[in-house]
């Protein structure tokens, strides 16, 4: 048996990370997109969330998760290289204009008065992928270590102090220019729906969680490489023979 304290920072430091993937995908999403509709499908899943762990319980643990990140983790790389690729087009023509403020050139990309699906059903699945991971985490520690409500305790803590580290954060991220902010989080999403569609495929990454990094150092890369070459093009100059 293992001591209250060590559980409740073990499950805390574990649950953090897959927090902090999910903050990222919201305040990406709502900053992008707009909130309204984000946020209530970020409700809509921590409720669809909230009767799942209700339901299954300590069950939970046997749940084959692979087949939801497959499926996630597509949706993601779709959505992802559609931003990325504007965000790369939008980056190389307006560079960082706007920058501290609005860019009247740069129109919202959601500006109907109904429901933003986009942006709900992307913060709908990051909750609920990143929070069933989060549930893993508290059921496997809590279970191991015979300290389910510490395990609980932790998981819970790290999905709020996240939160509220990402609600604090939003009104900087709105000063990021529309066209960057749509690269950053086309980058962002299409780094995490590789990762979790390799995954479902039953394939393990080196280093588990540390190859995210990896991931987003090559997408970033990628998309500098891309901007160059379209400046390049747009100015006239070709590549040196």
């Amino acid at each position: 048996m293992t001591g209250l304290i060590p559980v409740i920072i073990t499950t805390f430091l574990a649950s953090a990370v897959e927090a902090i993937e999910m903050v990222t995908i919201v305040v990406g999403v709502g900053a992008t997109r707009g909130w309204r509709s984000t946020l209530i499908g970020a409700a809509s899943g921590f409720g669809v969330l909230a009767v799942v762990v209700v339901v299954a319980g300590a069950a939970l643990s046997r749940v084959p998760i692979g087949p939801l990140r497959l499926i996630v983790g597509a949706l993601l790389l779709t959505f992802g290289l559609q931003w990325f690729r504007k965000g790369i087009r939008r980056v190389a023509a307006r560079g960082l204009a706007g920058i501290g403020g609005q860019d009247p050139h740069e129109a919202a990309e959601w500006t109907g008065p109904g429901m933003d699906w986009t942006a709900w059903f992307l913060a709908f699945k990051g909750v609920v992928l990143e929070g069933l991971e989060v549930a893993f985490i508290v059921v496997t520690f809590g279970a191991g270590a015979n300290h389910l409500i510490g395990a609980a305790i932790g998981g819970v803590g790290a999905v709020i102090i996240v939160g509220g580290l990402g609600l604090a954060l939003h009104q900087s991220v709105r000063r990021i220019p529309r066209s960057l902010l749509q690269l950053i989080v086309g980058v962002l999403l299409t780094t995490f729906g590789t990762f979790w569609a390799i995954e479902g495929l039953g394939i393990d990454w080196p280093g588990g969680d540390a190859a995210i990094p990896g991931l987003l150092v090559l997408y970033v890369a990628t998309a500098l490489t891309y901007i160059t070459l379209e400046r390049n093009r747009a100015l006239g100059l070709r590549p040196a023979v």
